[in-house]
């Protein structure tokens, strides 16, 4: 669309306040130079008051009969981390209800494949139903459509649906902890759920369309004591993890993609370690790929969106992918020499294993390829799940045999045995990480199973 077929207008998408800055390259420099500075976890405290623990009012509220809290029970097995702010956070282990990414099963399956096959593999018991749906906070990021009265009643209804679905089973509401597999409903939730509790209006306006959903507990909202991501899970768990590692990676030089509504949105919750980076990083992600043996290299940008940004992906797309390959992967591949780039959220894996084709486009530059995996993806890998039926990696664009042939794995013949099996698979001889007849727990096409002692 040209500036004549919009009457001189410039069309962005970014809605009528955006304004170009029209800012000479040495001032635009000077305006982003502190995210190469030296940002960490004290630096980020330093001169801000220590902002309130929603739980606090979360408890007082259950106390005065307002809402009921789904707690992380002794039943949940839960490691206790510190956060930002040295507060504590309860990580269940077990008893888990997977909160699915639609990004994930839709462009990066092997993701959410790992991670199941990681719990498998420890014996971890969980539940895969298929009786949720997104988030929507993709809608509410990047368009502005959605509004925070559906956001709230999307959240508290899929929360609902892990409080309940154990009753398929026979077993007592509760007896699930949800675990969020997207960094973006992470984010979401935890800002969302911040809303619902200082807001009386707005718990209102859920609670009435909650309760024609017949979504409320004893008349009242339920509310998460914790709203826990995947990578959390993964860190609490990545000793036992390593304990079944069988692909040497100590040769491996990996580098960390932290995701903004991981660690930047509502940054209190994000937990810290003092023993992972001296406790200036948040510790997920870092704190798996140590416990594996690799080693974890730092980068001057590390802090820098992904470039997705919501808005950025639908609107400025070419920003997008100059901002993936120039700030992300390029300085990884150049300054820390790096064999892979590790993620923990659904957007930032899309956009920095998808985009690295336009570092070859239009002569702008030298070709830059690396590999771009999940933690639990990795983690996987190592521990020996197969690199096609389980993480997957001919889903990714980003090219990762270099990465298998210096971890030693033989892709070539992994390749070979994949062909095989898809091959069975057409013959109806379908194999499953999880007994599809538990992913239904509600309706007439839920088929009961007897318990496992």
């Amino acid at each position: 669309m040209d500036e004549q077929s919009t009457g001189n207008e410039r069309f962005t998408g970014h809605g009528a306040e955006w304004r170009d800055s029209k800012l000479k390259s040495e001032d635009a420099r000077i305006a982003t130079s502190w995210v190469e500075q030296k940002i960490d976890r004290r630096s980020m405290q330093t001169g801000k008051d220590r902002v309130e623990d929603v739980r606090d009012i979360m408890w007082q509220l259950e106390k005065d009969g307002e809402i009921v809290v789904h707690r992380v029970c002794d039943g949940h097995e839960p490691v206790m981390v510190k956060t930002l702010y040295g507060w504590d956070k309860k990580i269940p282990t077990r008893r888990l209800w997977h909160h699915k990414s639609c990004g994930q099963c839709g462009n990066i399956p092997g993701y959410p494949a790992s991670l199941l096959w990681l719990m498998n593999r420890l014996g971890v018991e969980y539940l895969d139903e298929t009786d949720q749906t997104s988030c929507t906070a993709w809608n509410y990021h990047g368009s502005g459509i959605g509004n925070l009265e559906s956001l709230a009643a999307v959240f508290l209804r899929n929360f609902h649906q892990a409080y309940v679905a154990a009753r398929a089973q026979g077993l007592p509401d509760g007896y699930y902890y949800p675990l969020v597999h997207c960094g973006t409903s992470f984010g979401n939730y935890k800002e969302v759920r911040g809303y619902l509790l200082r807001s009386a209006k707005l718990r209102e306006g859920v609670r009435n369309i909650l309760g024609k959903l017949g979504r409320l507990v004893d008349g009242k909202l339920l509310i998460p004591e914790e709203v826990v991501h995947y990578s959390e899970w993964l860190h609490v768990m990545r000793d036992r993890i390593a304990a079944t590692q069988e692909i040497d990676c100590s040769r491996i030089r990996a580098t960390i993609h932290p995701a903004c509504h991981v660690y930047k949105m509502v940054p209190e919750d994000a937990v810290y370690d003092d023993a992972i980076l001296g406790g200036n990083r948040v510790a997920v992600s870092t704190g798996i790929m140590e416990a594996l043996g690799a080693q974890v290299i730092d980068y001057s940008t590390w802090y820098d969106c992904c470039g997705f940004g919501f808005r950025h992906i639908i609107s400025e797309r070419e920003f997008t992918r100059s901002f993936a390959i120039d700030r992300k992967v390029r300085v990884a591949v150049e300054e820390a020499r790096a064999d892979v780039m590790i993620g923990h959220d659904t957007g930032c894996i899309t956009t920095l294993d998808k985009n690295q084709w336009i570092s070859k486009a239009g002569g702008a530059g030298k070709g830059v390829e690396l590999a771009i995996l999940a933690d639990c993806q990795f983690a996987a890998l190592v521990c020996g799940a197969h690199p096609y039926k389980i993480v997957q990696t001919h889903w990714h664009a980003s090219p990762t045999e270099t990465l298998m042939e210096k971890l030693g794995i033989a892709w070539q013949t992994k390749k070979s045995e994949f062909m095989s099996y898809l091959d069975e698979v057409k013959a109806g001889k379908q194999e499953n990480l999880y007994d599809p007849r538990r992913m239904i727990t509600s309706g007439p096409g839920f088929i009961p199973i007897a318990k496992r002692v």
